[in-house]
């Protein structure tokens, strides 16, 4: 009642306020510090956002291109043929392998859709081990900050960690198996002597492409669409970018 009191008093003696501008300042004065700093965020807060934002991100992309034709129907991250083989594609649907060819891409792609069910704890290991120390730049960056931020620290242990799950899943689809039923022909396989298309990199690396794209769309969501944010976290964190930013 004291300080009310005294500002009135204040207000009264200057005598240049108007009745609106008063209710005005008098409001801002009797502000709490609690409530001119509760949407200001800590470090700790921007950090554990952005590795939420992630782990939600990440678990959207793995379950849309883990699902059937999660590769081989999305035209953005499906597999396309080795470019060593796609030089002779033509040739060889001309020449009667149509089937074969077609066949040899689409088991690339259910390899790399069965490889991205089996990459999420691989992913998620490596963004609770991140180490965000610019945290604050990469919220106020662009729509895929966090996800190149990311690609670029942990793209070759990921690579490391996956290829073995791609390797296994090649077997299981029969990639390998295809293509020798394409160069088994005598004529084919002069065309393609001693190639060799390193299949596990190949899809390895065309799989951890179309992750990270995917992850890249994820945080655009995040950042752009408050609907996607499904936490208190996230809409606390997201919504202070927001604002921020216009």
């Amino acid at each position: 009642m004291k300080k009310f009191t005294l500002i009135l008093l204040i207000f009264l003696l200057a005598g240049e306020y108007s009745y609106a501008s008063f209710w005005e300042s008098f409001q801002k004065l009797l502000e709490t510090p609690s409530q001119k700093t509760q949407n200001k965020l800590s470090d700790s807060e921007v950090r554990k956002g952005l590795q939420e934002a992630l782990t939600l991100a990440l678990k959207r992309a793995v379950s849309k291109a883990s699902q059937e034709g999660g590769f081989l129907n999305n035209p953005d991250i499906r597999i396309p043929l080795p470019p060593k083989l796609a030089r002779v594609a033509n040739f060889l649907r001309k020449y009667g392998l149509r089937s074969q060819v077609e066949a040899f891409e689409a088991s690339m792609n259910h390899a790399a859709e069965r490889a991205a069910k089996e990459a999420f704890p691989v992913f998620l290991k490596a963004v609770k081990d991140l180490t965000l120390k610019d945290v604050k730049n990469l919220l106020y960056g662009g729509d895929h900050a966090v996800t190149e931020y990311f690609r670029q620290k942990t793209w070759d242990d990921l690579y490391v960690k996956f290829q073995p799950i791609v390797k296994e899943n090649l077997d299981k689809v029969g990639v390998t198996r295809k293509y020798q039923e394409i160069i088994s022909d005598s004529l084919v396989s002069t065309y393609l002597k001693n190639t060799d298309l390193e299949l596990d990199h190949y899809v390895t690396q065309k799989s951890l492409e179309g992750l990270f794209k995917l992850l890249a769309e994820e945080e655009k969501r995040i950042r752009q669409d408050p609907a996607a944010r499904t936490t208190a976290l996230l809409k606390k964190v997201f919504s202070s970018l927001s604002k921020n930013t216009k």
